[in-house]
């Protein structure tokens, strides 16, 4: 009697590659704690899986022992009522083991399920409270990736490679003592060979492996012409270009690649089989060759039962064997995987709430920056002792060549960043010492990549406030210069726009997100370029829609376009991470400087070629008469 060894499936692994053997983690009394503290909570449940796993080995095992007393004293011993009963006995370990098993499935996968739901809940709960510079500076392909495959390989590991150790140690130690019951000189010789005869596993498992990482590469480069060729820009350069034949050479190599792997791999498989089948029959055989000895030779007192029973449990004993014997690589990979989770976790958030946060009864939105420095990668600063207050209904501009700082200022004040040296405060206190959720509700920004969800226009407005009325929305979206859009929609508010709202223009786009911080009431707006990537009709639009909040609100502006900024009360001048010029439109624009630089490579060339006639023409028209009137 002979069954196939564990292992065998296609794209199984039981060795460690090159860079898993390089990155294999350090096991650590305190990493092992760690792993248990999340099994703690379900220390119950675990403990009756324990229960479960126990019982269900033992019986599985029965069946195999049972087989000898139906050979020997219902067979031979011709005792048809007790044949009947042991087969019957039989059939019932068999049903209750497998009764057994479906509880203990249960159990791992109810246990495995709430520690990833534990799991996921804190590590979006810590990943929330992470600083933008973790977001600007990680991956974000790598923060899906702990978040979603990592942890759902925890789950994998409770269920299978925890439960497997379990459940395959508890199996052999009890075919171990079955089998020296019966007969110890046949159960040493079991225990010996078994191991020898998994090591074949490995080998052909390495071989498979690297055929199947082959065929995979040859897969990737296979659906990449097809990616390529095939879809509407490629098939068009194509056939602009001639290159058909060329790239069906290409196509018919792949081709040819991907069938001589797959044919390898396959024989490979099928070779693999015929060498461990042979080598599970030998076990078996040497068995009975043993045993028979024993019998016919030395009158030993083993029966035929015994002999079968012996052979039996052998059989069972390939499947654990070969599991056990690779559980150091199961358990470096699970290792790697927690340590790869807890890495996340021991990230300290950068921008924390104050223990005695300051939560001020009411709000100006007036701000200070008082000698503020800030740098991402210290010793390289991209703010130096920038120095500015915007007093409560004024409006301050920030313009400046792209880098010069502009937009890492106004991230300093809701501490999406923390100042490295100086302070920033609000309503004159430090923002650091006031309570983060306030300081933030209190803050409404507008930038040029507005972000909408993918859903209707009245969900994206009610992220601003839940319990806004549709009179509410209405009023926002009139002052935000949209709500003639919204009203010409055949669903009204209940218009999807899309992921990103890519069903909407940018102007649009920018007018949502300024009706949805007019919901949010805030105490102080910040227009970071809202209207920098948008046509000049939509610019105009925003423009309306900015000026009247612009004059009844505390506001900071930043923008390229120095014909958004000319209404603030007050206009800075970045360059280099440094205030170099601020004063009034007409002021920097006659002091010959870097706004007058800026000035004049917007408008300067597009006045003097078509004053009137064109876009740029107009706004440099605009301004020269503004100038010429301060």
């Amino acid at each position: 009697m002979t069954m196939r060894p564990a292992g065998m499936g296609r794209g199984m692994r039981n060795f460690l590659t090159e860079e898993e053997k390089a990155h294999a983690p350090k096991v650590t009394k305190e990493l092992l704690e760690r792993v248990f503290s999340w099994l703690k909570p379900y220390y119950k449940q675990l403990l009756l899986t324990l229960l479960c796993i126990i019982v269900s080995s033992i019986l599985s095992i029965l069946p195999s022992v049972l087989t000898g007393e139906i050979i020997d004293k219902g067979l031979i011993g011709r005792n048809l009522p007790l044949l009947v009963r042991l087969i019957l006995l039989s059939l019932a370990v068999t049903f209750g083991s497998n009764l057994i098993g479906v509880a203990e499935s249960y159990l791992n996968a109810w246990i495995a399920q709430h520690i990833t739901f534990d799991m996921r809940n804190k590590m979006f709960r810590h990943l929330e409270s992470m600083s933008q510079r973790f977001f600007t500076s990680n991956n974000q392909g790598d923060i899906i990736t702990r978040m979603t495959s990592d942890i759902d390989g925890v789950r994998m590991i409770i269920t299978n490679t925890f439960s497997s150790i379990l459940s395959n140690g508890i199996t052999l130690v009890v075919a171990l003592v079955a089998m020296f019951q019966r007969n110890w000189l046949l159960a040493i010789l079991g225990v010996i060979i078994v191991p020898l005869f998994t090591l074949p596993t490995r080998a052909a498992g390495k071989t498979r492996w690297s055929l199947t990482q082959e065929a995979q590469e040859c897969n990737d480069a296979f659906n990449g012409i097809l990616n390529e060729t095939l879809s509407v820009s490629g098939q068009t350069l194509v056939k602009l270009f001639g290159k058909e034949e060329e790239e069906y050479q290409k196509y018919e190599a792949a081709n040819r690649r991907m069938v001589e792997l797959n044919i390898r791999e396959s024989m490979a498989g099928r070779w693999f089989r015929v060498v461990i089948t042979t080598f599970a029959s030998i076990g078996p055989m040497l068995l009975y060759l043993v045993g028979g000895i024993l019998m016919m030779k030395y009158n030993s007192d083993l029966t035929v039962g015994d002999i079968t029973v012996l052979v039996t449990l052998l059989s069972r004993m390939y499947g654990p064997v070969n599991t056990l014997l690779n559980i150091q690589v199961e358990w470096i990979r699970s290792m790697a995987l927690f340590t790869r989770i807890f890495d996340y976790f021991d990230m300290k958030p950068e921008i924390e709430n104050p223990k005695d946060a300051i939560i001020p009864d009411t709000s100006t939105g007036a701000v200070c920056f008082d000698h503020v420095r800030f740098s991402y990668d210290p010793p390289h600063e991209i703010l130096k002792d920038i120095s500015f207050e915007l007093k409560a209904g004024h409006s301050v501009a920030i313009v400046g060549p792209s880098g010069s700082g502009k937009s890492t200022t106004v991230n300093l004040i809701p501490r999406l960043y923390d100042v490295t040296g100086g302070a920033v405060t609000f309503d004159g206190v430090d923002v650091r010492k006031l309570d983060l959720a306030w300081l933030r509700s209190q803050i409404g920004v507008v930038t040029q990549d507005t972000y909408l969800f993918n859903g209707t226009i009245r969900d994206n407005l009610l992220y601003a406030r839940p319990d806004a009325t549709e009179d509410d929305l209405i009023e926002a979206c009139r002052k935000a210069n949209i709500y003639d859009f919204v009203e010409k929609q055949e669903l009204g508010f209940d218009t999807v726009v899309g992921n990103r709202g890519l069903k909407l223009s940018g102007g649009e786009k920018q007018r949502i997100s300024i009706a949805r911080i007019l919901l949010k009431d805030p105490t102080l707006f910040i227009f970071d370029e809202a209207t920098s990537a948008l046509d000049s009709i939509s610019e105009q639009k925003i423009q309306d829609a900015i000026e009247p909040l612009i004059a009844s609100r505390t506001s900071i502006l930043i923008a390229h376009r120095l014909s958004t900024i000319l209404a603030a009360d007050e206009i800075l001048v970045l360059k280099d991470g440094e205030i170099v010029e601020r004063g009034q439109h007409a002021d920097l624009v006659r002091k010959g400087g870097v706004y007058t630089e800026l000035y004049n490579t917007q408008f300067g060339k597009a006045a003097e070629m078509n004053p009137e006639g064109s876009e740029e023409g107009r706004v440099a028209g605009w301004n020269a008469s503004y100038t010429e009137g301060e």
